[in-house]
């Protein structure tokens, strides 16, 4: 049965197509997913974050068996199959696990390269991952110091980098900048890999990761000054030029640094002109935080055949959100830059590891302990399946001279495409500064001046002004339908980096559709009618202050959802990562949110264009989150006005421990 007949005029969403199915593991087996790797045999190897190794035989049947392979290992976090045997990286080696006597367990443990640690909780290791040349790609965590907790340290050699080994047992230091390189990933025969939001790291993205190549984070230069270091950036000199934000207080105590609202600040790629003749490698494509991940994991192509139109595009895992995006890239100018769409919600726990079955299938592998994750499982391991039945996606984004082409998986329809009303499109970057993770800034909205659409529905190519250059430019396209149902986009939002314009040829306005409903005059007799009262109220409700209740918007649905019916909204849309109902975390607890009197439609407005000067005690702004369904906000919102105190009683909207 198609999503069609299931769902009549409703629009599809992406569980219509991608069904979750859990991997059933025996009873008592702690699956905290640290590694995955399908072997030569249609086997899958499964490492955990708690040292062991199991082989899932007829891993895609209803009762897959799992085998012990190895145990006693520490802390892997990768795992990858060659020429006969198993390798993965523990905290301080990569290590070869071979079965000479063929008894189906690990019978030698080889040492094939070790590196330093301190002892720091934080200096994981990840990998490796196979390069072209049959070498290994591991990367090294940051540790973070004593007394500036917040502050990312390379302690001792190679912390902050990736290595690359061969597997004599020689090592090559690659590159630098890595805070916390959960991500790896081969793509077109080069090393990607995707970093997390945190100091220096004003949001994750996917990064082409080239020899010799500085990423951001500075911790690692402090050993760039080794006679094998490809990286000639030097701590001293980095220094001289960017500021650390080290301060200490009246008493001789560290400060640690906080956003600086009013400020000029650093931005990454400006530091190509800080530092010339130095590789400064800014994100092929950045994952907005808090909206394609918080904590991204795996990266993956996708391999022909499997997953219908994205086979050879990119999905990249998110720990934190227990997400999967996918992104797809080109070259232009010899540099990679793409986009990035929502791709799969609602794992059980933190998507860490994935791997491709046989069948075209995705394992997912799933871990949340020490990291937290949206999904409330501890561990997990899930396969993801394409039921074929095609969904109504952007399939890729791509740069032109003027603007933007979007390809579609299925034809659009053309009075809706051709509508400029259906479009929009914003530009935004991050902060470079040593505070953890930054707000969005220099935000704004770019002109469509036409759009052209291909004779066969499958293409859209739209004229943009005011272009940046290394910024992330955001397309939502809500009122693009397709002509099958005048279904609306799965994922109407595409984040797309764009490192490079491409030269080339320009659409000729007299070509395109220059059309736009929403610049028709407003004749809604609604409106004509109001009470000037209730305008002058609204007016004020969304300009700031504290907005009033507004006679005739308050009520949005008919009856407020209860607690346990949007807990799984808050948790899967990452409200719950910030807010609490009755207590301040990151964010305002919900019930302060409902005491400023907000209508349901302004909260919603707030999800999708928060105003941080509303909430000046709070020092983390929350991002916009234009991704959450509407239908999704306004239940949340609905459920935040329930907590507003009642002639004087408080809220118990959310169940207490």
């Amino acid at each position: 049965m198609t999503p069609v007949a299931l769902q009549a005029q409703e629009s599809p969403k992406e569980e219509d197509f991608f069904k979750i199915l859990k991997v059933t593991a025996p009873e008592g087996t702690l699956l905290e997913v640290g590694g995955l790797t399908v072997l030569p045999d249609g086997n899958l190897g499964v490492a955990t974050r708690r040292g062991d190794i199991w082989i899932v035989e007829n891993p895609t049947s209803r009762k897959p068996f799992f085998r012990k392979y190895a145990s006693g290992l520490h802390e892997i976090l990768g795992l990858t199959y060659k020429d006969g045997a198993l390798f993965c990286a523990q905290r301080g080696e990569l290590t070869k696990l071979t079965d000479a006597n063929h008894d189906g367990k690990a019978d030698t443990f080889e040492t094939v390269f070790a590196w330093p640690l301190s002892g720091h909780y934080h200096e994981y290791s990840f990998g490796p991952k196979i390069a072209p040349d049959g070498q290994f790609f591991v990367t090294g965590n940051v540790a973070f110091g004593d007394e500036e907790w917040w502050r990312g340290e390379s302690r001792v050699p190679w912390r902050g980098w990736t290595m690359k080994i061969n597997e004599n047992g020689t090592m090559q230091p690659w590159a630098t900048g890595m805070r916390s390189p959960c991500g790896l990933g081969i793509f077109d025969g080069e090393l990607f890999y995707a970093d997390n939001q945190g100091d220096w790291m004003g949001s994750g993205g996917v990064v082409h990761v080239k020899k010799g190549a500085f990423v951001g984070h500075p911790a690692g230069l402090r050993w760039t000054g080794m006679a094998n270091s490809p990286v000639k950036l030097t701590t001293e000199q980095f220094d001289a030029k960017v500021d650390e934000r080290r301060r200490r207080d009246e008493n001789g105590r560290a400060i640690k640094p906080e956003n600086v609202v009013n400020e000029t600040p650093n931005l990454l790629y400006k530091m190509k002109d800080e530092f010339p003749g130095v590789d400064i490698q800014t994100p092929a494509v950045w994952l907005p935080h808090g909206i394609l991940g918080i904590s991204n994991s795996e990266i993956l192509e996708i391999p022909q055949g499997a997953f219908g139109p994205f086979s050879g595009q990119l999905l990249v895992g998110d720990q934190g959100m227990s997400k999967i995006s996918r992104v797809f890239m080109e070259k232009v100018n010899g540099e990679y830059q793409g986009g990035a769409i929502e791709f799969r919600n609602g794992f059980r726990s933190g998507v860490l590891r994935m791997a491709f079955a046989k069948d075209g299938s995705l394992f997912v592998g799933e871990t949340n302990r020490g990291w937290g994750s949206a999904g409330e499982a501890n561990e997990g391991l899930q396969r993801l399946v394409w039921n074929g039945a095609m969904p109504f996606e952007m399939r890729t984004v791509k740069a032109m001279p003027d603007g933007f082409e979007v390809e579609f998986t299925k034809p659009v329809d053309r009075k809706s495409a051709e509508d400029l009303a259906s479009y929009r499109v914003e530009s935004f970057l991050y902060k470079y500064h040593a505070v953890y993770g930054s707000p969005t800034i220099f935000k704004e909205a770019l002109p469509i001046k036409g759009v052209k659409v291909s004779a066969d529905g499958l293409k859209a190519r739209l004229i943009v002004d005011n272009l940046r250059k290394y910024y992330i430019h955001q397309l939502t396209l809500d009122g693009v339908r397709a002509t099958e149902g005048s279904y609306s986009l799965v994922h109407p939002i595409a984040y797309y980096t764009l490192n490079n314009i491409p030269d080339g040829e320009k659409l000729a306005m007299s070509g395109v559709s220059t059309k736009n409903s929403a610049a028709a005059p407003a004749t809604a007799p609604a409106a004509a009618t109001a009470p000037a009262s209730a305008k002058k109220g609204a007016a004020k409700a969304v300009t700031g202050g504290k907005p009033k209740l507004v006679e005739g918007q308050a009520v949005t649905m008919a009856k407020a959802p209860t607690y346990e019916e949007v807990k799984g909204l808050l948790t899967r849309h990452t409200c719950a990562a910030c807010h609490q109902a009755n207590k301040r975390q990151v964010g305002p607890a919900f019930a302060d949110v409902a005491k400023r009197r907000y209508t349901n439609d302004q909260i919603v407005e707030l999800i999708y264009n928060p105003k941080p000067q509303h909430w000046p005690d709070y020092s983390t702004e929350m991002p916009p989150m234009p991704q959450v369904p509407k239908n999704d906000a306004l239940k949340i919102a609905a459920w935040i006005n329930s907590l507003a105190p009642v002639s004087g009683s408080s809220s118990t909207g959310e169940p207490k421990p």
